[in-house]
C-alpha cells in the first residue's frame, strides 16, 4: 500500500524540503526572539535581527506557497518571499557596517551615504513587488514548485545584488583585519561564513523557473535541501558570534544558552512538524485525509522530545562546554539543590523544636536564631499562648548568660527553660547562634535516654544555623566580588575587537545602586523629584556643602556633583577625541540636556555604544562622591542660590 508513496523519489524530497524550509523560518524567528532577551540597543544586534527577518520573510513565503493550492494566495506568498529577498542586500549592507563600526570605525560621511542609498534602493524596488514591475506575476508553468516569471529588472536587481553582497564582503574583511585578538579573528571568521551562507543560498531563489533546474527536479530539490541545511545552521553560527558583541559573557555562557535556547525551541517544533507532515502525508497516500494519528504523533513526540532533552542537555553542557573547569561548575551547580535557605532552615528548626517538646514532654517550645547578636526572628510549636508575654530582647540573653544551665545546660528564667544553641571555636571559645526555649519542664517526667536525644536535637540545631551563617558569609564574599568579576568581563568583552575601547574607571566597588543614585541626580539636574528625594542627600558631604548654599542640600548636591564631573575632566583644552569622551558624554547629555541622537553623533559613536559608555561615566562620578564622602572634602564648585542658580538650565 505505502510502494507508490516510497518511490516517489520526487516527492520525498520535495517533502522534505518543505520540512526543512518551514524548520529554516522557525529557527529564524526562535533567533529573533533570542536576539531581543540579551541586548536589543545594540545597532549590530538590531540589523541581525533585520536579517533574521528578511530570511523569515523568504521561507515562511517559500514554505507556504509550495503547499497550498490557490493561486492567488500563493502569488501573495512568493511575493512576500521576494521582499525578503529584495531587502536582504541593503540589511547585509547595514549589518557589515555595524560591525566595522563596532571595531572602531564609526559609520559616517560616504559609508553611511552608501548605506542609506542601498536602503531606499531596496525599499523602493519592495514597493514595486505587488505591481507586476520588480518580478513579474505567477507563472504558469510551475515546474519544479511555484515562481515568480522574471523580467528586466529582476535581471537587473541580480546584478545589484552581486555588487552590494561584494561590498559587504570588502566591510568584513576590513573587520577581521582590526580585530585585536586572535580569538575575536576566529570568532569573526565564523561571522563571515555565517553571513555568507545565507546570502549565497538565496541566490537559488533568483534561478526559480529555470529551464535546466525545471526539467531535472530531483536535483533541483536536492540542492533545494543542501541549501536549506547550510542556512539553518550558520544562521545558528551568526547568533553564536552575534551574542558576544556588547555583553560580558563568557563564551562558555553564550554556548550554554544558545544550546538551551535551540534545543526547547526550534528543535522541538521543526521535529514535531516534519513528523506530523511525515503522518499526514502518508495519510493522504492511503486515502485518508484526515489521518486519526496526527495529532496522537505530535503529542507523542513532543512528551518523549522534552523528556530526551531533560535527561541529555546537562551532559552535553558537562561534554562541550565545561572542559578542565568541570569539578568547580559541578560544585556551583549543587549549590542550587543544597543551599539551606532561611525557609528550609525554619522548617528545621521546627521540626527541632517539636521534636525536643516530645521528648521533654512540654507543650510549647521555640527556638530563637540571633543574627548580629540580636534575635532575629523566632520559630514556635505547641500551644504559643504561654509566649504571649515573652520579651526577646537584650535583657532576655544578659539573663541567659548570667544564670547556670547545671550539667544539662538548660537554664531557667522562672517557669520558662532554655538551652544555648553555640557554635564551638577553634580556640574553644562559644559563639552563641540561637536559644531553645519551653515551658511546664519537669525534669522527673524525663529519662536519661530522652535528655541524651535532646542534647543531640540541641546540637544539630546549632550546626544548622552555623552552617547557615558561613553559608550567608560566602554570599556576602560572592556579592562583593561579583562587581569586581562584572568590571573584568567588560574590559574583556570591549577588548576583544577594539582596543581603543578599553575604560579604566577607578573601581568598581562602588555600589550599582549608589551608580543609579548619580544618574537620576544627573537626569533631574535642573530640579525634579529624583534629584530633591535622592538619597545622595542623606551624604554627609552634601551637608557639609550646604553650608556654603544657603542652607540648600538642593543646591549642594548640585555642585558636588559637577564638581564630581570635572574631577575626571581631562587636562587642557576640551577636545572630542576617546580621552575625553567620557567628560563629554555626562557634559554634553545631562549638564546641558542635549538628545541621544544629538550627542551621539557629536561624539562619532552608536547610540548602543553611548549608552555603555555612560553607564562607565556614571560610574566614574559615583566612585569621586564616594571618595568625597570618604574623605570628608567639601565640594569647590560655585555654590548655587536655589531660585537663581548660577547655570542657566538647558531648554526644553
Amino acid at each position: 500500500m505505502i510502494l507508490p508513496f516510497a518511490l516517489d523519489l520526487t516527492g520525498i524530497f520535495e517533502t522534505v524540503y518543505q520540512i526543512l524550509a518551514a524548520g529554516v523560518a522557525i529557527t529564524a524567528v526562535a533567533l529573533m526572539k533570542y536576539a531581543t532577551s540579551f541586548n536589543i540597543h545594540d545597532r549590530l544586534v538590531q540589523t541581525y535581527i533585520l536579517l533574521l527577518a528578511c530570511v523569515v520573510l523568504i521561507y515562511v513565503g517559500e514554505a507556504m506557497a509550495s503547499v497550498s493550492n490557490t493561486p492567488t494566495y500563493v502569488e501573495f506568498l512568493l511575493q512576500m518571499k521576494w521582499v525578503g529577498l529584495v531587502m536582504l542586500p541593503a540589511v547585509y549592507l547595514h549589518f557589515s557596517d555595524a560591525l566595522l563600526t563596532l571595531t572602531g570605525r564609526p559609520s559616517r560621511g560616504r559609508r553611511r551615504t552608501v548605506v542609506l542609498v542601498i536602503y531606499i534602493l531596496s525599499v523602493v524596488m519592495a514597493v514595486l513587488i505587488p505591481f507586476g514591475i520588480t518580478v513579474g506575476g505567477l507563472a504558469p508553468e510551475q515546474a519544479p514548485g511555484p515562481y515568480l516569471e522574471r523580467n528586466t529588472i529582476t535581471f537587473y536587481f541580480g546584478i545589484f545584488y552581486i555588487l552590494v553582497m561584494l561590498m559587504v564582503s570588502y566591510n568584513m574583511l576590513r573587520v577581521v583585519r582590526r580585530s585585536a585578538t586572535r580569538t575575536s579573528q576566529r570568532r569573526l571568521f565564523y561571522l563571515m561564513a555565517g553571513a555568507a551562507a545565507p546570502a549565497l543560498t538565496s541566490i537559488l531563489f533568483l534561478f526559480h523557473g529555470n529551464l535546466t533546474l525545471a526539467s531535472h527536479p530531483d536535483f533541483f530539490w536536492l540542492v533545494s535541501i543542501v541549501a536549506s541545511v547550510i542556512t539553518g545552521f550558520f544562521l545558528i553560527v551568526m547568533a553564536y558570534v552575534v551574542s558576544y558583541f556588547g555583553l560580558n559573557w563568557t563564551e562558555r555562557a553564550v554556548k550554554s544558552r544558545l544550546l538551551r535556547w535551540m534545543l526547547r525551541g526550534p528543535l522541538v517544533a521543526a521535529i514535531v512538524l516534519g513528523m506530523t507532515t511525515i503522518v499526514r502525508r502518508f495519510g493522504e497516500s492511503q486515502g485518508i485525509p484526515n489521518f486519526f494519528l496526527v495529532p496522537v504523533v505530535m503529542v507523542a513526540v513532543i512528551l518523549v522530545l522534552e523528556y530526551a532533552i531533560t535527561l541529555a542537555s546537562p551532559y552535553l553542557e558537562k561534554v562541550f562546554f565545561w572542559g578542565e573547569d568541570r569539578a568547580d561548575f559541578e560544585v556551583i551547580q549543587s549549590l542550587q539543590d543544597r543551599m539551606l535557605t532561611g525557609k528550609d532552615l525554619d522548617q528545621f528548626l521546627e521540626l527541632v523544636s517539636a521534636s525536643i517538646c516530645d521528648r521533654l514532654q512540654v507543650k510549647a517550645g521555640f527556638i530563637a536564631v540571633l543574627e548580629g547578636g540580636k534575635i532575629d526572628r523566632v520559630i514556635q510549636t505547641g500551644d504559643k499562648r504561654g509566649f504571649a508575654s515573652l520579651n526577646l530582647d537584650d535583657s532576655f540573653l544578659q539573663e541567659i548568660d548570667s544564670s547556670d544551665g547545671g550539667e544539662m545546660e538548660i537554664h531557667s528564667l522562672g517557669d520558662l527553660k532554655v538551652m544555648r544553641l553555640e557554635d564551638v571555636n577553634g580556640g574553644g571559645s562559644k559563639t552563641l547562634l540561637g536559644v531553645c526555649g519551653f515551658l511546664d519542664y519537669d525534669p522527673d517526667l524525663v529519662g536519661e535516654e530522652d535528655l541524651e536525644a535532646v542534647r543531640l536535637l540541641r546540637d544539630r540545631a546549632a550546626i544548622a544555623l552555623r552552617d547557615r551563617a558561613y553559608q550567608q558569609q560566602v554570599l556576602q564574599s560572592i556579592t562583593r566580588l561579583q562587581h569586581e568579576v562584572d568590571y573584568i568581563q567588560d574590559l574583556r568583552a570591549s577588548a576583544s575587537y577594539d582596543r581603543k575601547r578599553i575604560y579604566n574607571p577607578a573601581s568598581r566597588s562602588v555600589p550599582d545602586e549608589m551608580t543609579d543614585w548619580v544618574k537620576d541626580a544627573l537626569t533631574h539636574y535642573w530640579g525634579g523629584p529624583k534629584l530633591t528625594n535622592n538619597p545622595l542627600m542623606n551624604f554627609k558631604v552634601v551637608e557639609s556643602a550646604s553650608e556654603a548654599n544657603e542652607g540648600s542640600r538642593v543646591n549642594a548636591l548640585r555642585a558636588i556633583i559637577k564638581e564630581a564631573i570635572e574631577k575626571i575632566r581631562p587636562e587642557g583644552e576640551r577636545k572630542f577625541t576617546s580621552d575625553w569622551l567620557l567628560y563629554n558624554i555626562l557634559d554634553l547629555k545631562f549638564l546641558q540636556g542635549k538628545k541621544v541622537r544629538e550627542v551621539a553623533h557629536r561624539l562619532a559613536v552608536s547610540e548602543a555604544d553611548l549608552y555603555r559608555k555612560q553607564k562607565v561615566a556614571l560610574e566614574s562620578v559615583a566612585q569621586v562622591i564616594a571618595e568625597m564622602e570618604l574623605d570628608g572634602a567639601e565640594p569647590s564648585a560655585e555654590p548655587q542660590d536655589e531660585d537663581n542658580p548660577t547655570e542657566t538650565p538647558p531648554q526644553a
